[in-house]
């Protein structure tokens, strides 16, 4: 085991996670700090707290205005793609591209390489954020920001799941350098990330958090077969899958 998998935790970790998986403007990190991406996914959640609570901030500010809620989760919306740069939504469309869109392996690795987007990509994007805005819609309507919040920290937990569990599929890329996590830090996220969605939308945020982890399972399972692993586009599309099946979920219990 690497020395920075085994080292616990680091109070440069949050900001090494909100450099890793948002575009916000941050302080520059010194380079040995890049040594711990690995050890740092356990504040992969409070990536998502920062994101979330920002979309919450612009939500709530907006319905103070008097705006219709599907403007408010629009709005909502805007602000949760952006402060990632949409990184994981491209990860979403380059994985329904390349695991429905070649016929081996490499050409799939190939196709989700490709910086073009496709049939599949498109319409993963354009049913996955429809499904999203509706959910936040029906979020924002009932006055539950919270669960806009709890859903952005759990689906962040979820992705050093399969960094851990999954090998990386074609040795290069964003996954790759990071690097496989080890056990503590995958454990130590989900906790955090579990006490962070009790907190922010109580009991009620059990079953979709269970729900958000057999949908991933379920991708993980396809990954393997298709592509024997787990990409940086994998991951994003964990992500959106992840947070989707939250926000839907928590949209019916709430």
């Amino acid at each position: 085991m690497r020395k920075n998998d085994i080292a616990a935790i680091s109070p440069r970790d949050p900001l090494l996670a909100l450099v890793l998986l948002t575009r916000l403007p941050l302080p520059a990190l010194p380079e040995p700090a890049f040594a711990r991406q690995a050890a740092a996914v356990w504040a992969f959640p409070l990536a998502g707290l920062v994101v979330g609570g920002l979309a919450w901030v612009t939500g709530a500010l907006a319905l103070a205005t008097g705006l219709a809620p599907v403007a408010v989760a629009g709005l909502m919306l805007v602000v949760l793609v952006m402060t990632t740069g949409a990184m994981h939504e491209d990860g979403l469309a380059d994985t329904a591209d390349g695991l429905w869109g070649g016929f081996t392996p490499e050409r799939r690795l190939e196709i989700m390489k490709d910086s073009h987007i496709g049939t599949y990509g498109v319409l993963a994007l354009i049913l996955s954020q429809g499904l999203r805005l509706a959910a936040l819609a029906a979020l924002v309507a009932g006055g539950a920001f919270g669960a806009v919040v709890a859903a952005a920290v759990w689906s962040r937990a979820l992705m050093p799941v399969l960094m851990r569990v999954l090998p990386n599929a074609r040795g290069a890329g964003l996954s790759q350098s990071v690097g496989r996590p080890a056990p503590q830090a995958v454990v130590l996220g989900l906790g955090l990330a579990m006490g962070l969605a009790l907190l922010l939308a109580g009991w009620a945020a059990l079953i979709p958090a269970l729900l958000a982890a057999l949908a991933v399972t379920g991708l993980a399972v396809l990954a393997r077969a298709k592509i024997g692993g787990q990409t940086g586009d994998i991951l994003g599309a964990a992500q959106q899958l992840a947070e989707i099946t939250c926000l839907l979920a928590l949209s019916a219990a709430l």
